[in-house]
Parts: structure tokens; C-alpha cells; sequence
């Protein structure tokens, strides 16, 4: 079978990859084409256009890149048209896959999307798209299928890809944290990492004694981070073996708190956006909390520090707590154990790729 697969982010490039992977077993031809990233490349994937292409982030910025966009989205579909997959499988990245879904459905080929659109929190009125374009969809979010079951779509709730990676990494790691080391987590795009390193260094100021480990995204060369600082340790490819050895992380908001937390690393939750952005996103989103762990538990679990909050002397603050103060940490943990509990146990990539393949092969 032919796949056509769309992946615009690091985490969804990750996931892509792994369902590549598991459809690999069950169609021993199959062949893989479409955006993606380095992973997705290297489980077969011919990439049509690279996902960093597309890493923006921020209405504002979106905004200031349309024409780039556009162009991408013409090519995409362009491609589709003339390669003519059995199956597109979106995943994740809402904002352009749901052109692309509209797109694909037109011209007849069936559209599974995996990690469902975060409707929930903005732009429920695509509900409604979901159920007219949308041949199979999967959650990964424990509270989704049930949300959708309410607005009569039908969805599978597949498991959660972050778990099942931390899952299986905890099985063989032999790393220790026996160094004061704390983890950096500054994001994937650059205008993120622009804005968070410099203030995660100056607060790191106080904390002399702990070695840093910066999570370096992919796309990025060592330059680009020695710029902030020279002597940064970087550790490419690999935040698992990274927060592994720390004590404590600073993190971005996004896919990352829910894999620092599942590590069962203390952390706290930074984040901040162009002003503009932020304040449009104020007024479309409905969410108590930002962060994948405080909004799975419904509760806050970890700190969040958004925009003016997101500075140095309340980073200092938050993290001395995490790394000193026995209760708060105490509390942390069994929240995460509790997390790892509402999560469940799955495969998810075996899993989707199973529900495509016995879609594609009845």
C-alpha cells in the first residue's frame, strides 16, 4: 500500500515514525511519502518537504509567513493528487492538516488522523469538519473519546504515544542521577528557544553547583546554542537519556512536561509568546492550564510560568522548591504516579497502525 503521512512537529515526527515502523510488519511493501522530519526519514519516508519548514509557532508570526505556507499546502496537495496514496494519515498539526483533509476527502482517498485536534481547548467548530472529512480518528488524550462520544463522533482512544516511548526507555536505562545536573528544555522552533534560553540561563545564575544539559532540537547545529552560551552541554536526539540524570527541568510547554513528568522528573513549566499572539490566544482558548500534565490530572500539579511570570526570579523560586522542599516534591510524585495511572497502559503505534491496516486490507 502507499501511505501519504503529515507530520509538521518534533513530536509528531516521532510518532509518525513509529507507526511507519509497526506498518512496516504488517505490509512488508509498503511505501511512506509526504512532510515530515529526521525520523520519519529514517524509517522510510521520502520527505516531500521537510517539517522545519514549517516550525512556526504564534499568530503573529503565522501571519508574517502565509505565502510560505500557502506555497507548502499547494505542493503538498499537488503531490497527493499525482501520487495518489490508498491512504493519507495526518497527524497531529491541525492548522494545516485540515486543508489538507478537505483536500484528500474531495478526491476520494480515506483520511486518519492521529492525536486528535485539541478542539476542547480552541476551535470546537471543527467538530463538525472532523465528522465530514475524517475517515478514522484517534486520541491519545484519556478524557477525548469520551468528549467526542458526546458530540456524536466516533473516535478510538489508542493509548498514549509519550507513555508507551517512556515505557519503554525505563525498562533498559541503567543512568543514575548521582550528579547535580538539572535539564533545559527550552523547545524545537527558534523563536521558543530565542526567548526561553536566556531567561532559563540568567536564572540558572544561582545554581552554580548543577551542571546544565540543554535539550538540543533537531535542525539546529551547536553553534546556534553556543551563541547563548559557549560552554553549554548539549544532548541531541535523546531527552529521555537526558532527563534521566537530572534532578529537576526547566520546560517548555508542549509534549515535553507530559514526557518529563512520566520520567518522573520535577519540573517546571515555562512559557511565553509574542504579546499579540499571546493575547488573541487568551481570548480563543478555554483552558485552566497549559501544560499536558496539570490538564490531565485537572489540577496543577506543576507550575506554570506564563509570559511576564516566565522571568528569572520566579524561576529561581519555583525551582529551589522542586529541588529542595521534601513536601512539594513528595506531592509532585504521587501526582505523576497518579498521571502514569489515568494514562493506562498501550501501544499506540502498533495499535493505529493495525486500525489502518485492517481498514485499508478488509
Amino acid at each position: 500500500m502507499k501511505y501519504y503521512i503529515i507530520s509538521g512537529e518534533t513530536s509528531g515526527d516521532n510518532h509518525a515514525s513509529r507507526v511507519m515502523l509497526a506498518l512496516k510488519k504488517l505490509d512488508s511493501n509498503a511505501t511512506f511519502r509526504g512532510m515530515g522530519g529526521d525520523a520519519s526519514q529514517a524509517a522510510g519516508q521520502e520527505l516531500i518537504i521537510h517539517q522545519k519548514e514549517m516550525a512556526i509557532m504564534g499568530f503573529v508570526e503565522i501571519i508574517t509567513s502565509l505565502r510560505k505556507i500557502a506555497r507548502n499546502l499547494k505542493l503538498i496537495k499537488q503531490d497527493i493528487k499525482s501520487w495518489n496514496p490508498d491512504v493519507v494519515l495526518l497527524v497531529d498539526y491541525p492548522g494545516f492538516n485540515f486543508k489538507i483533509a478537505k483536500y484528500v476527502y474531495g478526491i476520494g482517498i480515506p483520511v486518519h488522523y492521529y492525536i486528535s485536534p485539541k478542539v476542547w481547548a480552541w476551535k470546537e467548530g471543527r467538530v463538525k469538519l472532523i465528522k465530514k472529512y475524517i475517515t478514522k480518528l484517534y486520541c491519545i488524550l484519556p478524557f477525548e473519546e469520551a468528549y467526542f462520544k458526546k458530540r456524536n463522533v466516533e473516535s478510538t482512544y489508542v493509548g498514549n504515544p509519550s507513555k508507551e516511548t517512556v515505557d519503554e526507555f525505563l525498562l533498559t536505562n541503567t543512568l543514575v542521577r548521582d550528579k547535580k545536573q538539572i535539564a533545559l528544555l527550552p523547545g524545537s522552533r527558534k523563536q521558543e528557544i530565542n526567548t526561553s534560553l536566556p531567561i532559563m540561563l540568567e536564572a540558572m545564575k544561582e545554581f552554580s553547583d548543577y551542571q546544565l544539559l540543554v535539550a538540543q532540537a533537531p535542525g539546529f547545529d551547536d553553534t546556534f546554542y553556543h551563541n547563548f552560551n559557549p560552554n553549554l552541554k548539549l544532548i541531541k536526539n535523546d531527552m529521555y537519556s537526558l532527563l534521566a540524570q537530572c534532578d529537576a527541568a526547566l520546560v517548555t510547554s508542549g509534549t515535553a512536561t507530559l514526557e518529563t513528568a512520566l520520567m518522573n522528573v520535577p519540573q517546571v513549566v515555562c512559557y511565553r509568546l509574542n504579546e499579540i499572539s499571546y493575547r488573541i490566544g487568551k481570548m480563543v482558548v478555554k483552558l485552566d492550564y497549559i501544560s499536558l500534565v496539570n490538564l490531565i490530572l485537572d489540577k496543577p500539579c506543576v507550575t506554570e510560568l506564563i509570559q511576564s511570570d516566565f522571568n528569572p526570579k520566579r524561576l529561581k523560586i519555583e525551582l529551589n522548591l522542586i529541588l529542595h522542599d521534601a513536601d512539594r516534591k513528595s506531592k509532585m510524585t504521587k501526582e505523576y504516579a497518579e498521571l502514569h495511572k489515568i494514562i493506562g497502559q498501550g501501544h499506540p503505534s502498533s495499535e493505529v497502525a493495525s486500525l489502518i491496516w485492517a481498514e485499508l486490507s478488509h
